[in-house]
């Protein structure tokens, strides 16, 4: 059977009145199967309408066709006194109805002005009985519309619901609907079934479900209520319907095997042919905006001899302009051995006119139990407080006998079937990045750890570290390490820490030679384990492994941003001269100067999405404290061309407009995507003709229509890890890519970009890896233009950070962290991450720019990552982030020199200079700090510009926020 979306609907119905169509599709590879889905099943019962006025006039047609008409199209009434003869359907039997006929268009069918009956902000229940006639093959659709029309504007069409209808046979059609602004005219219809097939109707009921919210507030106070009716099933299937597959109601299952959990019933989507198929309730007008809600779920699984799969809980979004989001709530691994119970949060930005919640996920065949599914507000949760560590005793190793001192393994012991003894003949220095954290050292002893006897991987020596790790202080990992000979391919040699059954990574490198090799890493634990253990490992079985100096000690961090400030006044900061003119030297020397400024011109920004451009409170944040963007998934091939010849420019198209109208520069990220996993399949099935064709054509695309739009673009993510386009294409694709692009906008840099360069846990990205890409690439011809770090890192140790940045700055290029984001559970403990990772990237000479990966709660990649909460309040990661920005202003404060002349050192950036002569007249100029070597000499003409009062807040206060031209 053929199935279309609410896309697909909403494109062909507009395409026929020269609209276009506007839809927004799921992040990453959900988009295509969605494409196929249905809104509405008519398997199950879905919403009980209320008993209250109909807004439909002559709802059964007992009046002829009173109040409708038929759309450019025919229609009559069918009676049993009519006298007109129709072959399918007996109105003795049926009662009156009416047929719509002569139909050239889907869309043409049957309408009826509801304008004076309805009101915005009420959530309205529709009601059809429909049927059709004619060569009709199988099953057709039949849909419910609102034709919105306002004489300033275009025509738009708000989908209503749709039902699959056999024929001959009658079928309830019911969906929801609610208008946020009631339109100078609104118009019911019912439409969908082919050319020249008959449309039947035997009744129409539209009845108000709710009133609007303002009216509601003063009911609405228990914050635990649920909006999800009938949630356990008590009242059988009412309310909930089955998601293009059939639901039924048990009380047991699997004889007598399967019973609730709560309750006497519980719920099955069953005869799923899409893991999207599921069992769904609509919400709409339940739930309203910037307002944070907790769905929980019980579910369990069923058939197909599946014993695992996962379940989703997900939230379909209809806008009032017909874009369609999914919003993935939670999902949980579910089993057909026992019931689980899952949460999730989600948070609305914009007005919706639909909103479903559903619950989908296990392969087709496999039935979804459901025993229960409530949705309430969900509860703030309170701000961490800071912790308290006592005596952290930074820099003193935890381990035991590192050294080695009594030439015994006294303190250490074999994981797994190994032999440890000790030998001579290791480095006596500490490696370079612990050389960074600790200073000064005593040498190291010499001796080091050798393992032998290995059978498998895992195996090296280990030691019990349970009752010497303290909560929240960030860890650093430094050790020496070496294999054996024999090897013939690339072994990696990893510090792992098991934490309870936790593997936890402290540090990895891939060793190809017969030299000693530094592992650097870092770890942090946030909640207190029962058993603890450090071991190393890595090398293949057979292979002897050697391990000396390992040492695990606590970081100041505080104190390594102290060092950072001051390196930050000598790289960052310039020596300037304000030379003033224009007033009497008796006047201006002595004459009281106060400079502040007011923005820094170090990049920093956020990664932002369609969605979160529709919350006023996410876009006042984001224009006040950011100056750089990047779209989360709006430019990715995935989301511009899910299907083949269907382009979306439209959600990156408003981002830009944003974006631009607001000054706020952005990145293109990214042209292609090298990880298979997020190629699209009707990419991955292609040949390799018709695959270098839509590669040329998505490069040629993309930087014609945005040329000189984007300052940079990544042009292949995540080449390190990845290689599907260099597969399928060659080699030469890669460097072609960055070519093309660079042909086609000159203007833009083009970046390589990838994750874990920069925190030591990842061989496949160290920076001797990402160094020797780049060159290969450089060599080849490719215009590569900047070096981009993901920064997606936890429990960040500055010269960890910092080794990689110097190695990579020996290319000279200009690196950016392009994703950045910090996560902790402690609103503090993320904020010091937050600040050691900007003070690393603002101390190195090397980087340019700083990104973040979002910061608002829910819309991050990462959980316990943002900054500001759901609901706009700003956490203490967010105040540290402000509090940073704000230590990157730069003022002073002093006097006019008998020259004429007043020096000060600040960083790059805009400024506002208050001048207060001797005789008490005051003059206010702006100015910029360039980049640059050399002291900058400005010259400000003071003439013209007197004040008697203080007439703005920054010559009050010269508060840096002040915007003066500049």
């Amino acid at each position: 059977m053929k199935r279309f979306t609410v896309c697909c609907f909403s494109s062909r119905i507009q395409k026929s009145r020269n609209q276009n169509p506007d839809k927004k599709l799921r992040e990453t590879m959900e988009i295509s199967r969605k494409d196929n889905e249905e809104n509405n099943n008519n398997k199950a019962t879905s919403i009980i309408g209320s008993d209250q006025t109909n807004v439909i006039v002559n709802h059964d047609f007992s009046s002829g066709m009173h109040s409708w008409h038929p759309n450019c199209c025919e229609a009559y009434v069918v009676t049993a006194e009519s006298n007109v003869s129709h072959s399918v359907l007996d109105p003795s039997k049926c009662g009156s109805y009416v047929v719509v006929t002569n139909r050239k268009e889907t869309w043409q069918g049957l309408e009826q002005d509801i304008t004076s009956r309805v009101k915005p902000s009420c959530l309205y229940k529709v009601s059809a009985t429909v049927s059709v006639s004619g060569t009709v093959q199988g099953l057709v659709d039949v849909m419910a519309t609102l034709k919105l029309e306002n004489q300033e504007s275009p025509t738009n069409y708000q989908f209503i619901a749709k039902t699959c209808v056999f024929k001959e046979k009658w079928v309830r059609l019911e969906g929801m609907f609610s208008l946020p602004n009631l339109p100078e005219k609104v118009v019911f219809y019912l439409e969908g079934p082919s050319p020249g097939i008959d449309l039947l109707i035997q009744s129409v009921t539209i009845h108000r479900e709710s009133e609007p919210e303002l009216e509601r507030e003063e009911s609405v106070t228990a914050e635990d209520e649920n909006i999800v009716v009938n949630p356990n099933f008590e009242d059988g299937l009412n309310n909930w319907s089955g998601r293009s597959c059939k639901i039924v109601l048990h009380d047991s299952m699997a004889d007598g095997k399967i019973v609730p959990e709560y309750g006497k019933v519980f719920a099955s989507a069953t005869e799923r042919t899409q893991n999207w198929n599921g069992i769904q309730q609509d919400i709409t007008g339940k739930v309203q905006r910037k307002r944070v809600y907790e769905a929980t779920a019980v579910v369990r699984i069923y058939g197909n001899n599946v014993t695992n799969a996962t379940i989703q809980a997900t939230l379909w979004v209809q806008n009032p302009n017909q874009r369609d989001q999914y919003i993935g709530i939670s999902g949980v691994q579910a089993t057909d051995k026992e019931w689980i119970q899952f949460k999730g949060k989600f948070l609305l930005n914009g007005s919706a006119s639909r909103v479903v919640i559903y619950l989908e996920g296990p392969p087709p065949g496999t039935d979804i139990l459901v025993n229960s599914l409530t949705v309430k507000h969900a509860e703030q949760t309170p701000p961490s407080p800071p912790p308290l560590i006592e005596n952290p005793a930074f820099g003193v190793n935890i381990l035991t006998n590192s050294q080695l001192s009594d030439d015994t393994t006294n303190g250490w012991f074999p994981f797994g079937n190994c032999t440890l003894s000790v030998a001579q003949g290791s480095p006596r220095i500490l490696p370079p990045m612990a050389r960074d954290s600790l200073g000064a050292h005593e040498p190291l002893s010499g001796r080091y750890i050798l393992a032998t006897n290995r059978t498998q991987t895992w195996m090296g020596p280990a030691q019990v570290i349970t009752d010497k790790l303290k909560l929240f202080l960030t860890y650093q990992v430094s050790v020496w390490v070496k294999v054996g000979s024999g090897i013939n391919s690339p072994q990696n040699v990893n510090v792992a820490l098991g934490i309870d059954s936790q593997w936890v990574n402290g540090g990895q490198v891939e060793i190809n030679d017969d030299r000693w090799h530094e592992i650097g890493g870092s770890f942090r634990i946030e909640k207190i384990p029962s058993k603890a253990l450090v071991y190393v490992q890595g090398p293949s079985s057979g292979i002897d492994l050697m391990v000396a100096g390992l040492q695990i000690f606590p970081v100041d961090r505080f104190a390594r941003i102290k060092h950072l400030k001051r390196r930050c006044d000598k790289i960052r900061k310039r020596d300037v001269i304000l030379k003033f003119s224009g007033v009497d030297s008796s006047k201006l020397s002595g004459a009281m100067v106060r400079v502040r400024q007011i923005r820094n011109s170090f990049p920093v920004g956020t990664c932002i999405s369609r969605s979160n451009i529709d919350n006023e409170d996410f876009v006042d944040f984001f224009l006040k404290n950011f100056n750089w963007a990047v779209f989360a998934n709006e430019l990715k091939w995935y989301w511009t061309e899910p299907e083949q010849g269907k382009l979306n420019y439209q959600d990156a198209d408003d981002m830009l407009n944003l974006c631009s109208s607001n000054n706020i520069e952005t990145r293109g990220h990214c042209i292609f995507w090298e990880v298979q996993a997020t190629v699209q399949q009707w990419i991955q099935n292609m040949n390799q003709t018709d695959l270098n064709n839509v590669v040329q054509n998505r490069l040629t695309d993309l930087l014609n229509r945005y040329k000189g739009k984007f300052k940079h673009y990544d042009v292949n993510n995540e080449m390190l890890h990845g290689s599907f386009y260099q597969d399928k294409l060659g080699k030469d694709i890669r460097v072609n890519m960055f070519k093309t692009a660079h042909q086609l906008d000159p203007s833009a840099t083009l970046f390589v970009n990838d994750y874990h360069v920069e925190d030591g846990c990842d061989p496949k990205s160290c920076p001797e890896k990402y160094m020797e890409l780049i060159l290969d690439l450089q060599e080849k011809g490719a215009p590569v233009g900047g070096i981009g770090i993901q920064g997606h890192i936890d429990s960040p140790v500055g010269p960890i950070v910092c080794s990689a940045l110097d190695k990579l700055g020996i290319l000279g290029l200009p690196i950016w962290f392009t994703e950045m984001d910090v996560s902790s559970v402690n609103e503090h403990i993320r904020a010091d991450d937050l600040e050691v990772m900007m003070w690393e990237a603002f101390g190195h000479p090397a980087v340019e720019g700083i990104m973040l990966w979002g910061f608002w709660e829910l819309f991050m990649s990462r959980d316990n990552s943002h900054l500001v909460n759901a609901e706009g309040d700003v956490n203490e990661a967010g105040k540290r982030l402000l509090a940073v920005k704000k230590n990157w202003l730069s003022h002073a404060n002093g006097h006019v020199d008998q020259d004429g002349a007043f020096p000060f050192r600040g960083y790059n950036g805009n400024y506002a200079v208050e001048v207060i002569t001797t005789s008490s007249q005051k003059v206010l100029k702006t100015f910029v700090v360039e980049t640059g070597d050399l002291a900058q000499v400005i010259n400000v003409d003071l003439q013209g510009n007197w004040f008697s009062t203080v007439a703005c807040p920054l010559v009050a206060g010269l508060q840096p926020c002040l915007g003066l031209g500049v």
